[in-house]
C-alpha cells in the first residue's frame, strides 16, 4: 500500500468521526506488518476524559483481531491547518507494540510528513521500565 492509499484510508475514517465538541475530525488508518489495516475515528464524549482518539480506535480494533504488529500509520484532520500529530497517550499507545512504526502526519490540505515513533516518544515507558 501506497503512502496516499493509507492517508486515503484514513482522511476516509475522519468522515465517521463523533467530533460534537472539538468539531475536529480524526482518521487513522494503522498498516500491520502483515499489510493488514485497520481503521480508527475519535469518539469524543461529554466527559472529556472518555473520548477515544482515533489511533487508539485503530489500536483497539487490530489487536482485538489478533495483530500486534504494526508497520506504520496515517492520521488525517480535513480541519486542520497544522500536521495532524498524535496526541501523547497515543504515541504511547502505539509503542507499547511497535516503538519503531513510522508515523505519517496529514494536513488539511493534504501534505504530510513521516516520523519514526522513537522521534516522537524518545524514552518511552515499556515492559523493560516494569518492575519483575
Amino acid at each position: 500500500m501506497t503512502d496516499r492509499e493509507l492517508i486515503q484510508a484514513a482522511a476516509d475514517a475522519s468522515k465517521n468521526a463523533y467530533a460534537p465538541y472539538s468539531g475536529f475530525a480524526v482518521g487513522a488508518a494503522l498498516e500491520c506488518t502483515d499489510g493488514t489495516v485497520f481503521t480508527g475515528c475519535n469518539v469524543e464524549n461529554a466527559a472529556y476524559g472518555s473520548t477515544m482518539c482515533a489511533e487508539q480506535a485503530a489500536v483497539a480494533k487490530a489487536v482485538s483481531e489478533g495483530r500486534r504488529s504494526f508497520r506504520r500509520i496515517a492520521i488525517v484532520s480535513a480541519s486542520g491547518k497544522e500536521y495532524c500529530m498524535p496526541c501523547g497517550s497515543c504515541r504511547q499507545v502505539l509503542s507499547e507494540f511497535s516503538p519503531d512504526m513510522e508515523v505519517l502526519a496529514v494536513r488539511g490540505d493534504g501534505r504530510y510528513v513521516s516520523y519514526a515513533l522513537d522521534e516522537l516518544l524518545f524514552h518511552s515507558y515499556n515492559r523493560d521500565n516494569l518492575l519483575r
